[in-house]
């Protein structure tokens, strides 16, 4: 899925790394209806834990921006983090025995920490163009996996509202208008050779990082 040029040329410059992501077990359990059924609670759970640390990184992306434009897509992405995913998988728990005070009292895996303060650490001491490498990974994989399920036939409900969720019209436009501001932000901040510069370098060595520690998650989830 091309959600902007910045982002494509992340994504392949770190391609095995990205399909070891969007591709992994764990997702095509999805697919294919094969996925435990506690093992994906359990998912929901940690995911919860996650989007509150993620929402705090997306917050800190409206200190970073430069102007009004990024200030509003980085405020509107929290909004949706927020109001929709978090909605969505404290609807889903609930369906399933899982109060909300359940899912504020379930213990932070060694893996989600890892992966959410390392985005957090770069948006206290990084660069906005850092935080959004960084953040990256996250927003746009999900709508890519969303999309590459959106044509399966999932013989688990549960794991359809999922899918639908991440391939809505909705979601999708969260993806495009974050793939704008990232292509904003690269050619504002390093011109239209932002490929040459060092700091593309730096960008790619965190996204890439950012997607390993995606990939750690899908194995937490498996374990």
């Amino acid at each position: 899925m091309k959600y902007g040029e910045v982002f494509y040329n992340l994504r392949e410059s770190n391609l095995s790394n990205w399909l070891l992501y969007t591709q992994h077990k764990f997702v095509k359990k999805f697919s294919d209806g094969s996925l435990n059924k506690t093992y994906f609670l359990n998912y929901l759970k940690q995911d919860y834990l996650f989007l509150i640390q993620f929402s705090k990184a997306w917050s800190l992306a409206i200190l970073k921006s430069d102007n009004l434009e990024e200030m509003k897509i980085a405020a509107s992405t929290v909004n949706e983090l927020i109001n929709f995913e978090m909605g969505l998988h404290i609807g889903l728990c609930e369906g399933y025995g899982i109060s909300k005070l359940d899912l504020e009292n379930t213990e932070e895996e060694n893996e989600n920490i890892a992966y959410t303060r390392y985005v957090l650490e770069l948006g206290y001491s990084g660069d906005f163009l850092d935080l959004l490498s960084a953040l990256a990974p996250c927003v746009l994989g999900y709508g890519e996996i969303g999309i590459n399920l959106q044509n399966s036939s999932p013989k688990v409900s549960m794991y359809k509202k999922w899918i639908e969720t991440y391939s809505s019209s909705e979601y999708q436009n969260v993806c495009f208008n974050v793939g704008k501001l990232i292509d904003k932000s690269f050619l504002l901040r390093l011109g239209e050779n932002y490929t040459k510069t060092y700091k593309w370098k730096k960008a790619n060595q965190i996204f890439k990082k950012a997607t390993s520690l995606e990939v750690d998650f899908w194995n937490m989830a498996l374990k």
